[in-house]
């Protein structure tokens, strides 16, 4: 039983497991077993204590359930998070805003029953009254204007928060927490904003927030990847204004059955909006429905999964404006290069460089042109500014990369550029001290050396001990077990 603040009693009042046999199977050892069988494909993953929040799609589990997954074991299922905001779009009803479930006391799955933090549901409600800048009547609220409101038809049949539910009951176990479950559908970016607003306070430590979606919907295999690619570089960025042209590009390209690059894009929208230089969003993995059992690839849908993960104190990092200050450099290199001008000594007088933009870093430059690669030149060291760094390896990857005829001025417009800026190298004595998937190895004994970058552990299924052993052997020439006596390193990788 229920106890009112009133003090009145009532049967807790359960929101039913409508996708069971759906998008998931309804037997409840057969779902225990097929998450956990999920999730045992990433056994290896690093689990981060810093993770604020986790984009994960919510497909059926057989096309979506390994890419979810990967997003999932990030998780340190012994950090005690006080609450879990559930934010995902609305498949079924326009909103023209959001939907907290302020009914439900229980969400169920076949695994049983998930608390709702009703109390933090109801403050959502209630706060949006008071950040309500359209209604100038202090009397009345205007409920068309509500950007957090109760509509049960946004719930009765909605799976895309319903299906998150069983890898948060078995990730977490006893210890999973009560969860917030929101609703997002409207394109209005004024009241995106007055909920990103409204969530921020709640957006600290104590707090996990899981955004549900799933990405390109319909187009033909090699055109979902190149979308995909295109979205999911644009969320890497963390730059929300990046997020929303690249959504709207890729409507405008007309591309064949591309009925949506991002359905969960309000929800994405809300949480970029909560972003600043403090948090950092990595990409963990892709896939799309054609690369399950080789399934139809004339009409696929896209899953990705990512961790905003909330910086530490006096950690490097990179601030949206240096972002954007090294693409524009990484490309003025390129088209200096090709009008026969000196390139590194301009940069100074071009662009204010701050101390961060003058630090010594290695960095990678990768061009690509329509999602394909078209060149990648990288130096790792710590011996020149980054800005010098990538200017000259922008240049080198449009002119000089062996594996492809050098750029010309025709293609420029065509040219993405992403940078991988290394961190600052950091001596380490064990292996305890490397994280896969976060950190880089650089490997060093003498005059022989090799490194692997962190993205590389998204490529492959190994654990850190293989990771290492290839490195050493593969890269360094020291044979498998060569690290055990050398020089060890590791990195971060902030890719934009």
């Amino acid at each position: 039983m229920m106890t009112s603040c009133k003090g009145q009693t009532r049967e807790p009042v359960v929101r039913p497991a409508t996708q069971a046999d759906r998008f998931y199977t309804g037997d409840s050892l057969e779902l225990s077993e097929e998450v956990d069988s999920f999730l045992a494909l990433h056994s290896h993953s690093t689990a981060y204590q810093d993770v604020a929040a986790l984009i994960v799609p919510h497909a059926g589990y057989y096309f979506s359930g390994n890419v979810a997954a990967s997003a999932y074991m990030t998780l340190d299922v012994n950090k005690k998070y006080k609450r879990i905001f559930l934010l995902g779009p609305s498949h079924h009803e326009w909103l023209d805003g959001a939907s907290v479930n302020t009914e439900a006391d229980y969400y169920a799955t076949p695994l049983g029953q998930v608390k709702v933090d009703h109390e933090t549901a109801l403050s959502l409600t209630n706060a949006n009254h008071t950040n309500n800048t359209n209604n100038t009547n202090t009397d009345e609220t205007d409920e068309t204007d509500s950007v957090f409101c109760y509509m049960p038809k946004a719930h009765d049949r909605e799976h895309c928060l319903e299906v998150q539910l069983p890898f948060l009951q078995r990730r977490f176990k006893e210890n999973l927490p009560p969860i917030v479950p929101i609703v997002i559908s409207t394109n209005d970016y004024e009241k995106l904003k007055r909920m990103a607003e409204v969530l921020k306070p709640y957006f600290t430590d104590e707090n996990l927030f899981v955004i549900s979606s799933d990405f390109s919907h319909y187009p033909a295999y090699d055109d979902a990847c190149e979308v995909d690619t295109r979205t999911g570089k644009a969320i890497e960025t963390g730059d929300v204004e990046e997020f929303i042209k690249t959504i709207e590009m890729n409507a405008r390209r007309g591309i064949r059955n591309l009925a949506t690059s991002a359905c969960g894009s309000f929800a994405i929208i809300t949480l970029m909006m909560m972003l600043d230089d403090n948090y950092s969003v990595k990409h963990i993995m892709y896939q799309n429905s054609g690369d399950i059992d080789d399934h139809d690839h004339s009409r696929v849908v896209g899953y990705h999964s990512f961790a905003i993960l909330r910086k530490q104190p006096g950690e490097f990092s990179l601030s949206n404006a240096d972002k954007k200050i090294l693409k524009e450099i990484a490309m003025q290199s390129i088209k200096d290069s090709l009008d026969g001008k000196r390139i590194a000594e301009a940069n100074s007088k071009l662009y204010t460089l701050n101390s961060t933009l003058k630090q010594k870093c290695g960095a990678f430059v990768s061009l690509h042109k329509h999602g394909r690669l078209r060149g990648c030149i990288g130096h790792f060291g710590e011996d020149y500014p980054i800005h010098e760094i990538v200017a000259e390896m922008a240049r080198a990857a449009a002119f000089e990369d062996p594996r492809f005829m050098p750029v010309t001025k025709d293609e420029l417009d065509d040219i993405d550029i992403e940078i991988s800026v290394l961190t600052p190298m950091r001596r380490i004595q064990s292996l305890d001290e490397f994280e896969l998937h976060r950190h880089g190895i650089y490997i060093k004994k003498g005059h022989r050396s090799g490194t692997f970058l962190p993205q590389v552990a998204d490529e492959v299924n190994w654990t850190k001990e293989e990771f290492v052993g290839h490195c050493s052997q593969d890269k360094a020439g020291l044979g498998w077990d060569g690290w055990k006596d050398a020089e060890l390193y590791v990195y971060e990788a902030i890719v934009f």
